[in-house]
């Protein structure tokens, strides 16, 4: 009698188990798989979109866009190498934190400004008085969250240009060089440029958004100083004012770019154009400002 209720009770347990499964967990399922198809589809459309603002650009580019939930990817000329202009800084801070790993310097240590160090362009330390002391870690961040160019240089005269080149390599980055110093027009004209690609930047990005640059606490420290960016005249100049973007520009004459990371409630992505040959750089601007406009459309409803 006991072995019957119990093969009845174990039965009854299977069944209510069973319509449990159906009437909770499979709606839920299947919720999933929709949610999924539906954001697939519009990833489908966003690609459609982006391709067809592209093509209608008065000028060359180079595109990254990747779903870092997913890995979805629109890519255009990514291959493509552009003068780098001051995106080649995202590359160099990674190299500064990596030469403190190496001990080749110390983030705490101080630089003195010279006269001849002064760089025109952005920045406010071509302002300050001959003799001013900066630690490595400032001028760290103000090359990248101001764009200064002069800490920049002072970075590039610290580690030289046969190191920097040399961790590029060892970073990943397989078209990315830096044969000149910021601003340095003569060497321009002489046909000797900076160069990088759109799928270079994209995959420094990426790495630090995936805390695999070299360590947690650099990649950490990197993206922390890319959200503290104050132009905000490419990638966010249409986005909520709240959004929350770690990225670089880039800006010279004849080319214009901006690259980043861009955070929302409903996924993050990476996005990175490069331009070149634009009519003018509020073109290449407002070319820049409504591709990352379509991609966060695509992610906040």
């Amino acid at each position: 009698m006991k072995k019957k209720w119990l093969l009845i009770s174990l039965i009854c347990l299977f069944l209510f188990g069973g319509v449990s499964y159906f009437v909770f967990v499979y709606p839920e399922a299947r919720q999933k798989v929709m949610l999924a198809q539906k954001k697939k589809a519009e990833w489908v459309r966003l690609r459609q979109a982006l391709a067809s603002r592209t093509n209608y650009f008065a000028g060359n580019a180079g595109i990254v866009v990747k779903d870092l939930n997913t890995g979805w990817q629109f890519s255009f000329n990514q291959g493509q190498e552009f003068p780098s202009a001051s995106l080649v800084k995202i590359p160099i801070m990674a190299v500064v934190f990596k030469a403190a790993v190496e001990g080749r310097v110390n983030l705490e240590q101080t630089l003195l400004l010279t006269a001849a160090q002064r760089t025109p362009g952005s920045g406010k330390l071509r302002y300050m008085p001959e003799g001013a002391g900066f630690t490595v870690r400032q001028l760290t961040e103000r090359m990248v969250a101001d764009s200064d160019n002069t800490a920049a240089n002072m970075l590039i005269g610290l580690l030289g240009t046969d190191y920097l080149n040399a961790s590029f390599k060892e970073l990943g980055l397989k078209n990315t060089n830096l044969s000149r110093k910021m601003m340095d027009f003569t060497y321009r004209e002489e046909g000797i440029e900076n160069y990088t690609t759109a799928q270079d930047i994209a995959f420094i990005l990426e790495k630090i958004y995936e805390n695999t640059l070299i360590n947690d606490d650099i990649s950490t420290a990197c993206l922390d100083i890319l959200k503290q960016q104050k132009i905000r005249d490419r990638i966010p100049a249409l986005l909520p004012p709240a959004a929350v973007v770690a990225h670089k520009t880039g800006l010279e004459r004849g080319v214009c770019h901006d690259a980043g990371i861009i955070y929302s409630p409903d996924g993050n992505f990476l996005i990175c154009v490069l331009t070149q040959g634009a009519k003018s750089s509020r073109a290449a601007k407002a070319f820049i400002s409504h591709l990352a406009l379509n991609v966060y459309k695509c992610y906040v409803k």
